[in-house]
């Protein structure tokens, strides 16, 4: 099974890819993660948003065809790291690939929000999007070190 990230964003600083590659090390084979990083489209004005929304959520719905797709809203659903370990043994048991989607700077379009399996919020705090995916990798550790009952998460 692949844990796929899918975000919308330019290159990041060395120290979030170093965050990324840390927690991604970490996976077994058998969960790999893996980044794919879709270029924003550039707005000019305010009429270039909801254009470039949809241009950016047709790649990420191109690449996370397939998939199951968790979708990074603010208005989704809100788990726990436990939850979030049962969730991952489903979709374990499920055997198909999950996307995880990060929309840009203007957040997701319509069209991707309703092909979304499920909306995940990370809470009310406003992330940056680059920290979003390192965020993402180290919960998906955790939330796998719990469904192996390994010492790392002892919350």
């Amino acid at each position: 099974m692949r844990l796929r990230v899918l975000t919308v964003s330019g290159n990041p600083p060395a120290w979030i890819n170093s965050g990324w590659a840390e927690y991604a090390k970490r996976l077994p084979k058998h969960l790999q993660l893996e980044l794919i990083a879709i270029p924003p489209v550039v707005r000019r004005n305010d009429a270039d948003i909801l254009h470039a929304q949809q241009q950016e959520g047709d790649k990420l719905l191109q690449r996370s065809k397939d998939c199951y797709r968790i979708v990074m809203d603010g208005n989704g659903q809100r788990w726990n790291t436990r939850q979030l370990a049962s969730k991952l043994s489903r979709w374990q048991s499920a055997g198909r690939d999950c996307a995880f989607l990060i929309g840009g700077a203007d957040g997701h379009s319509q069209h991707v929000l309703q092909q979304a399996d499920v909306l995940w919020s990370l809470g009310d705090l406003t992330y940056p999007h680059h920290l979003v995916r390192v965020i993402l990798a180290e919960q998906l550790y955790r939330a796998y070190t719990i469904t192996i009952n390994h010492p790392y998460h002892r919350g």
